[in-house]
């Protein structure tokens, strides 16, 4: 299941040897030279981690996007549910072959972070559900309007801030939708412009997608924050954070696929045809994999870089997998099209560097919007005088 990866900000702290003493020590009484062990001229080239992170983002995508369109797919629960045991399974064996470790299961952890597991669910099916109707560039530029709301959810609830910079980052994200939905729509009206009833289902559909990728949004930003909120209670890690949102989604994913989905023989055959049957369940598996690997190597880049070089690759990584769209299906090739996934490119740039300079600022800069926390006693000083 895709979804846990998204963070904007690590701090790494290179100060408790300073604390301790030690270095001082080993100044005064230098170790024998031993035997070292060979260090792999990999081991800290930020260019493997680097592709390997843009490679399985993209892998993510274009799978989904090849089961859920490819063949009329409608069973997006069932592909959840698929994706979610996969990952389990997957992060399971990596974990008892010491790869990775995580927290074994705990039923109060659970309960508390239940709330978050369904966010997830209603994130990810309803991204299914817009790229199930939308194209990968289109879907990729309309992912972004995700970060202005999560960015004004922290002005509200966590005293965050915007600055300049991130404002006209948001401008751009924008324009670049308005640009994708026009070319979308210019599209279709030139394609089927001869058959009106075939012109106004395909912009139906559009639409569906378009509001689709609206609550998805929607979705995303309340997820992020909600688990801003929760993981201070768990304190999880990255893969303790994607163990649990697996393992409680499972029954509910598979439930509901049960019951709000078409069981019958008939509908089978449409999702799962003979001839491409064994095609699309390797690519269900392979997806789920793919978050496994989305989060280890995201993990495995900001471990060998900074903080600055991943942020700015989440966001180059914006252009290999709208451009994916236009090589492996049949995302149209125009100039508004082209304009659109060029200005949600720079959109996402101006945004990483925005966070960049940001986050190197002093604290309590001037910000044309911000929301400072108050204490209870300043709130109720300030309202005395209101009053």
């Amino acid at each position: 299941m895709a979804d846990v990866k998204k963070r904007d900000d690590y701090t790494i702290d290179m100060s408790e040897m300073g604390r301790s003493g030690k270095a001082f020590d080993q100044a005064n009484n230098p170790p024998r030279p031993g035997p070292s062990a060979p260090v792999l001229p990999s081991a800290n080239n930020p260019i493997l981690p680097i592709l390997s992170y843009c490679g399985s983002s993209i892998l993510m995508t274009v799978t989904n996007k090849y089961v859920l369109s490819g063949f009329g797919f409608n069973l997006n629960l069932f592909l959840l549910a698929v994706q979610s045991i996969v990952c389990v399974v997957a992060i399971q064996v990596c974990k008892s072959s010491g790869i990775i470790t995580y927290r074994d299961f705990n039923s109060d952890e659970a309960r508390k972070w239940f709330p978050v597991s369904l966010l997830l669910i209603g994130m990810i099916y309803t991204s299914t559900k817009a790229l199930q109707f939308l194209s990968i560039p289109v879907y990729t530029i309309f992912k972004n309007l995700t970060i202005i709301l999560i960015a004004y959810g922290e002005v509200l609830w966590f005293g965050g801030s915007v600055t300049g910079m991130a404002l006209f980052s948001f401008g751009l994200m924008v324009l670049s939708s308005l640009i994708a939905a026009w070319a979308d729509i210019q599209h279709v009206l030139q394609s089927y412009g001869h058959s009106e009833g075939e012109a106004s289902a395909k912009v139906s559909t559009l639409n569906a997608g378009y509001m689709w990728m609206l609550v998805n949004c929607l979705c995303s930003a309340a997820y992020v924050l909600g688990m801003r909120k929760r993981i201070k209670l768990t304190n999880f890690k990255d893969f303790d954070t994607m163990f649990y949102n697996n393992v409680l989604s499972i029954p509910i994913l598979l439930i509901a696929s049960l019951l709000a989905e078409n069981w019958s023989s008939a509908n089978i055959e449409i999702n799962f045809p003979p001839l491409q049957r064994n095609r699309i369940i390797l690519a269900m598996i392979f997806s789920g994999l793919s978050s496994v690997f989305i989060s280890y190597t995201s993990a495995w880049c900001v471990r060998v870089t900074s903080s600055t070089t991943y942020s700015m690759v989440g966001a180059l990584n914006k252009l290999p997998i709208a451009l994916s769209g236009l090589i492996f299906f049949d995302a149209p090739i125009t100039i508004p099209s082209v304009s659109a996934i060029g200005v949600g490119f720079v959109s996402g740039i101006v945004y990483a560097l925005a966070k960049v300079k940001q986050s190197m600022a002093p604290k309590g800069g001037i910000l044309p919007t911000s929301a400072p926390p108050m204490s209870a006693s300043s709130q109720s000083a300030r309202d005395s005088l209101k009053s």
